[in-house]
């Protein structure tokens, strides 16, 4: 017989319920759970290794362009087909190792298919308006089609020589480097973050380019989605009258987006400008042009096979005095800037790798040409010189210290 007074859960019942049950031991509290550590990649085993790519630590985009710039520059100063295919190779490595899965990142394959196309198109044409350059190993006669009397100096077909082939391959190749190089900059850089780092004198430039480029993705996808919807219904996709009434709903759509980003850009205040002195807007007008004016003289210069002497300075300069006006021009804009993006060490070492290759490769130039420039006329083997080969090498610094993508880091 237990007790009436008995408490329930204390050995006691509840009355005409039976003995109650036992009593429940109190939870123990697990220990707390360590942390979990996050996978690291394989090149943050040291102290100086490259961290993963967040927000605080993702490489300033214009590092980017300035690496690849200077990749341009150094294929630019050479014909010979080794060491072009070895800054092809030192962009894609870089590429394949800091691209991320973003859309743009994509589009390096398309430049290599553009540099090929331009080589192969290089070739034709060497073979059907001939060259200039004189040879004597004819590989096969094309026939060729009488021209005028005006047409001098011009002829469409003909014999074909291996020594004019190869130097169109040469030419075409050095062009193809240049668009590789340009197309691992489009990979690497993000586009909105490097409009967003544009001096406050261009706001208004970045801005317009911005909203030109996010109107075709958006107008491409209102055609995917009309498309879509048009076949769930069993209505035909193709064909005139399908195209327009397509088309026109697209249109609309475009419209109400643009009606929707100005009344936006006009709520955000886009388009004040604060007073400037007019000495202080003609001196901004003065160093802008003046810079740009000297930068394109520089770049001439460094392009040319001649020009390496003054383009380096004049380009120099060009872009200080161009600096200097961007930096006045910026005190029109009265607008501040969210969490701008820093330029931190790893995006000075990513840009000077860049451009120690081109200042190799110019010094290269000067000093021994002919192994830039392989002649063709008598026809023989390029070489790989060691030296420019090995500054070369320098461009792969970026695949090392540069932040880890997120892709990479998630593996």
């Amino acid at each position: 017989m237990t007790d009436p007074k008995a408490p329930w859960g204390s050995g006691g019942g509840a009355p005409g319920h039976g003995p109650a049950p036992a009593p429940t031991p109190p939870a123990r509290r697990s220990p707390p759970a360590a942390p979990d550590t996050p996978h690291r990649s394989t090149y943050e085993n040291g102290r100086w290794s490259a961290p993963h790519a967040v927000r605080a630590t993702a490489l300033h985009a214009g590092a980017w362009w300035l690496w690849a710039l200077g990749l341009a520059t150094a294929a630019s100063r050479t014909t010979n087909p080794l060491l072009l295919g070895l800054v092809v190779g030192v962009a894609g490595y870089v590429v394949a190792a800091r691209r991320t899965s973003a859309p743009w990142a994509r589009s390096y394959g398309a430049f290599l298919k553009l540099g090929l196309f331009v080589i192969g198109l290089r070739l034709l044409f060497s073979m059907l308006l001939g060259s200039p350059i004189p040879g004597s190993h004819v590989l096969f006669t094309l026939p060729e089609v009488p021209l005028p009397a005006w047409a001098q100096g011009i002829r469409f077909g003909g014999r074909v020589t291996a020594e004019q082939l190869v130097f169109a391959f040469y030419d075409g190749a050095k062009l193809a480097a240049l668009l590789v190089c340009v197309g691992a900059a489009n990979a690497l850089a993000n586009p909105a973050r490097l409009l967003k780092s544009l001096p406050a004198a261009l706001y208004e430039a970045g801005v317009a380019v911005v909203v030109a480029m996010t109107f075709a993705p958006n107008m491409v996808a209102d055609v995917v989605r009309l498309r879509t919807a048009r076949r769930l219904r069993g209505r035909p996709t193709g064909g005139v009258k399908a195209i327009l009434q397509i088309g026109l709903p697209v249109l609309e759509g475009a419209l109400e987006r643009s009606v929707a980003i100005a009344a936006s850009m006009d709520a955000r205040g886009y388009g004040r400008t604060a007073e400037v002195p007019p000495a202080v807007r003609h001196t901004t007008n003065a160093l802008t042009l003046g810079g740009l004016l000297g930068m394109c003289a520089g770049t001439y210069g460094l392009l040319a096979a001649q020009g390496a002497a003054y383009g380096l300075p004049v380009l120099g300069i060009g872009a200080a005095l161009a600096l200097a006006g961007l930096r006045l021009g910026g005190r029109r804009s009265v607008r501040t800037r969210y969490r701008p993006d820093r330029w931190g060490p790893r995006a000075w070492l990513v840009a000077a790798s860049g451009a120690a290759v081109a200042a190799v490769l110019i010094l290269a130039g000067t000093r021994d040409p002919a192994a830039l420039h392989p002649g063709v006329v008598p026809l023989v083997a390029p070489s790989l010189p060691l030296w420019p080969a090995a500054a070369i090498l320098i461009g792969l610094l970026p695949a090392f210290v540069a932040p880890v993508p997120p892709k990479e880091a998630s593996q």
